[in-house]
């Protein structure tokens, strides 16, 4: 299967347009119909309704397979680009918006890095497709054990740090003065939804309610839409306390159980050099967590 039709029929089905796909990626409209009659000879099967245009099911399934399809081949001609190349005076790290904290901020050199804040399913990718040398990413877990991270590429994963937890609501709130919480006993609560910016839901409590979506990576306005009551989020304690002193209106509750720690883990391509093995080295450097290497 060509990659070259396989990315012209993501971005038509993405686009549901052929002329559009073809703007997008630099082709004639010809161009881009003769790809995805190309594709659809090999494999035997109609990919794409014309009018609209639109994945059929054999499309669909396709899709599916598509995404990881490229990403890998995105994540073998960065690895290899790497080797070639020599090593590169600056830095681009990509990190999650809860893992930039103070573990960072201590390893970055004055000069010489570009940081980028992006959502959490986004920075594995970015540091498998080479858009970035490394990577910082966090999420919810068991004391001690990895995150669970999708297959992109083979990358170095290292624990570089785990935090307890805690809960940011209004002062007003019921639960405000207990001296800590189980999620339990927020069965009825109502949630702040940040896919993009919090921790996720799911992991910590499956009953959730969702008070309001937030889609955005800036810490300072999920904290902000807590502690004035728009429904409550879990954070890293130091997170979540900070956030309450610097409100005067939130308060920061300990929680107690499930067992869950607020994990984060830095990523790197199976080989790093010049700089960003230096940075990378800074950020691991007297951690006590796991090192391991995905497949």
């Amino acid at each position: 299967m060509d990659p070259h039709l396989l990315r012209t029929f993501v971005a038509v089905a993405r686009l549901a347009s052929f002329s559009a796909a073809a703007r997008e990626l630099g082709y004639t409209q010809s161009a881009v119909s003769q790809h995805i009659a190309a594709l659809e000879a090999d494999l035997r099967t109609e990919l794409l309704t014309r009018r609209p245009v639109a994945p059929t099911p054999a499309g669909s399934r396709l899709l599916e397979h598509a995404g990881p399809l490229l990403l890998r081949l995105d994540a073998a001609r960065a690895d290899v680009l790497r080797l070639a190349a020599a090593p590169p005076g600056r830095v681009a790290l990509a990190a999650s918006p809860l893992a930039v904290g103070p573990r960072l901020l201590a390893a970055l050199p004055a000069t010489g890095v570009t940081l980028r804040v992006l959502p959490p399913d986004r920075v594995p990718a970015a540091v498998a497709a080479g858009d970035c040398d490394l990577g910082l990413v966090d999420g919810l877990a068991a004391p001690s054990d990895p995150l669970r991270l999708p297959d992109v590429a083979p990358l170095k994963t290292t624990g570089v740090g785990e935090e307890a937890l805690a809960l940011l609501l209004p002062a007003g709130h019921p639960f405000a003065r207990r001296a800590a919480v189980r999620l339990d006993d927020l069965a009825d609560a109502r949630w702040l939804d940040a896919p993009d910016a919090g921790l996720p839901l799911t992991p910590a409590h499956g009953s959730a309610r969702t008070a309001l979506r937030y889609d955005g990576t800036d810490l300072h306005a999920l904290c902000a839409l807590a502690t004035a009551g728009h429904g409550l989020v879990l954070l890293p304690r130091g997170v979540a306390e900070a956030a309450a002193t610097a409100s005067g209106t939130g308060v920061a509750v300990p929680l107690d159980a499930p067992r869950l720690v607020h994990r984060t883990e830095l990523l790197a391509p199976a080989t790093t050099s010049g700089a960003a093995a230096a940075l990378a080295a800074r950020l691991a450097a007297g951690s006590p967590y796991d090192h391991r290497t995905q497949p």
